[in-house]
């Protein structure tokens, strides 16, 4: 059965098993080792040339077959069939060696452990770099951030500034412009956004070959706007680096407001001084008064038998009287006469004197009484105030030659924190109101300035001693009150006194609404005022209560602005303005080029004074000065009511 084998084993079985026994663990070897490829493989899908395992597989395969082979044909002899294996094992080998040696350079690239340890550090340091990247990255985004919102926040605060902000380059140019600044000179920031700053200012195209440069020193100048108008500010300058170049940051202030208070309190104490001079003059001039007064009587009295003498000792009497009444006027400007207040009816006040000036004035004297509803009390001096109006009275008069109207009229009214700014003398609170209105000749504003100047008088020598207005100054304010003037030439003359009020317990109804009934709005308001203070007062005014403003100095600027601004929405104009053109011109030129727009007047009249006098319509809406921010905004909405009705 071993043969031919065993013959050529010698027939010796160590041998024959040894054989047997070798062939097989070669043939348990292979046949593992194609198990442990195809493991590999199907596992590990990232492997590069897989096909080369399963070729290498199936060469071992065959190679542990011819073992299986070699024990059979031990026993059985089918050469014929392990030919065939070992020529297929031979096929295989020949094509996985054939295939492998071109492979090998590609094998060889595959990187070995210590080139991947070297990858795999790299990486390593590459995520640290990318990490300090990530963090550096932040820390820019982060300062970037911060950078923005000191950005904001500076844009923010010098966009919010009440005050203006200007940038300038080393050449003067203008950088930047805040809003500040285009309320002040009413440029927009791009109209002046580079162009040199003398623009802003008269005195810098005075000086001759120079640019604005002394803009850079601080202290007070005249600031130039859009309009042509000009108007006192400060300036404060700080400079800086920027990028290696000089720059200039300006802050500008509008002392249009100081100014105005300066006066006020020069006037003041002008009024003041007067007042302590006069006043003292007035009780030594009494004493010598007294004196002669009483010499001259006693005189009267010894000569009663030498008429002709005694006519002369009258004389001095009389005469000694008349300077008695002077300096109780003088008294009374400097506020030191003995005042008894009590609490007046002004209504009752004015109805009783209406008989008194009915006998007092010419004929050609039209005299006429009104009062506003509720009970007008004001704690004054009643002899005191009834002599002021009296000298009002006479004073009007004369300031109507050719005859006129005279109005008294009285009411409750207010003073507010606007008014108070303007007239920083007065407290603001609740008053008892008397106006003497007349449509006389009127003051220039130059006489306006110095009507309460003990002496100062326009009348000829003989007709007026210059001390009527000086008493009604002096007895308003030591009443605690305030007096003012309103005059235009050719229109007539308002005086109004404003007393304490006294509380009476009236309801509150009866006393005028305040700033929280102030209606509001939204609307564009073209204000025409050639007053540089009363417009600027107007301006803020009109914009607390939410409207959007223009402005013009005269009608011929407010008819340009008209033409040019189609979101214009009502126009408040003065009556009498320079340049040719009054308020009425104005408002009905401005209609022909916007019919249908609202407008609202304002003066020192009330309306009945003007349409008697051919000034004003009897529907027209008319605003009268001084006025309270409430009625201001009564009267607006009023206006715009108007012509939705008439539309």
């Amino acid at each position: 059965m071993l043969s031919p084998h065993g013959i050529c084993l010698l027939w010796e079985p160590e041998l024959i098993w040894l054989h047997v026994v070798a062939d097989a663990c070669i043939a348990a070897a292979y046949f593992s080792i194609p198990f442990a490829l195809a493991i590999l493989v199907t596992k590990r899908r990232d492997l590069k040339f897989g096909w080369v395992y399963w070729a290498f597989a199936i060469f071992i395969m065959a190679c542990g077959l011819t073992h299986v082979l070699s024990i059979y044909t031990l026993w059985v002899p089918i050469y014929g069939i392990e030919g065939i294996v070992k020529a297929a094992t031979a096929v295989a080998s020949v094509v996985t060696a054939g295939a492998l040696w071109p492979l090998l350079p590609k094998i060889l690239t595959i990187p070995s452990p210590f080139e991947l340890r070297q990858v795999q550090a790299a990486l390593e340091e590459e995520e640290i770099k990318s990490r300090d990247a990530t963090l550096l990255l932040q820390q820019v985004r982060d300062a970037q951030r911060a950078m923005r919102e000191s950005v904001a926040r500076l844009t923010a605060i010098v966009e919010t500034a009440v005050d203006g902000v200007i940038l300038l380059d080393a050449e003067d140019r203008i950088l930047l412009f805040n809003p500040a600044c285009e309320r002040l000179f009413g440029y927009s920031a791009d109209e002046v956004t580079g162009r040199n700053v003398g623009m802003l200012m008269p005195e810098a195209g005075a000086a001759p070959g120079s640019h604005a440069g002394h803009f850079t020193t601080a202290g007070e100048a005249i600031g130039l706007r859009k309009d042509g108008s000009t108007f006192p500010m400060d300036v404060s300058v700080g400079q800086a680096q920027q990028d290696g170049e000089l720059i200039f940051v300006g802050i500008v202030h509008d002392l249009t407001a100081r100014k105005l208070t300066e006066q006020q309190l020069q006037q003041a104490q002008k009024m003041e001084t007067v007042g302590q001079l006069s006043g003292g003059i007035a009780h030594d001039f009494n004493n010598l008064l007294t004196v002669i007064i009483g010499n001259a009587e006693h005189l009267s009295e010894q000569l009663k038998a030498r008429p002709d003498l005694r006519r002369f000792a009258d004389d001095i009497c009389q005469s000694g009287e008349r300077g008695a009444e002077l300096t109780q006027r003088l008294l009374a400007f400097s506020r030191r006469q003995l005042l008894q207040p009590q609490m007046v009816d002004c209504r009752g006040l004015l109805e009783s004197m209406f008989k008194l000036l009915k006998r007092t004035l010419r004929e050609d004297i039209e005299i006429r009484t009104s009062s506003g509803p509720g009970m007008i009390v004001a704690f004054a001096d009643r002899t005191q105030l009834e002599s002021a109006v009296l000298n009002l009275a006479l004073n009007a008069q004369d300031a109507m030659p050719a005859g006129g109207h005279l109005t008294l009229s009285t009411e409750l009214t207010a003073i507010d924190e606007d008014y108070g700014a303007i007239h920083p003398e007065v407290a603001a609170g609740a008053y008892a109101l008397i106006s003497v209105t007349d449509d006389g000749e009127g003051m220039t504003p130059d006489i306006i300035a110095r009507a309460f100047e003990p002496f100062f008088t326009t009348k000829e020598v003989g007709k007026g001693s210059g001390l009527g207005l000086s008493m009604v100054y002096g007895f308003a304010k030591q009443s605690g009150g305030h007096v003012s003037i309103y005059s235009e030439t050719g229109l007539g003359t308002t005086v109004r006194i404003y007393l304490p009020h006294a509380d009476t317990g009236q309801s509150q109804a009866d006393l005028p609404d305040g700033e929280d009934a102030a209606p509001r709005g939204y609307e564009t308001i073209l204000i025409a005022e050639d007053d540089p203070f009363v417009r600027s007062s107007v301006i803020r005014r009109v914009e607390a209560l939410g409207y959007r403003v223009i402005a013009a100095v005269n009608g011929k600027e407010a008819l340009q602005q008209l033409r040019t601004d189609s979101s214009i929405d009502m126009l408040f104009t003065d009556i009498v303005m320079p340049g040719g053109m009054n308020g009425w011109e104005l408002a009905d030129q401005a209609r022909r080029i916007r019919p249908g727009l609202p407008v609202l007047f304002t003066s020192g009249y009330a309306l009945e004074t003007l349409v008697e006098q051919g000034r004003a319509h009897a529907q027209a809406i008319v605003l009268t000065k001084p006025y309270r921010k409430v009625e201001l905004a009564r009267r607006l909405r009023d206006a715009f009511a108007a012509t939705v009705v008439t539309s």
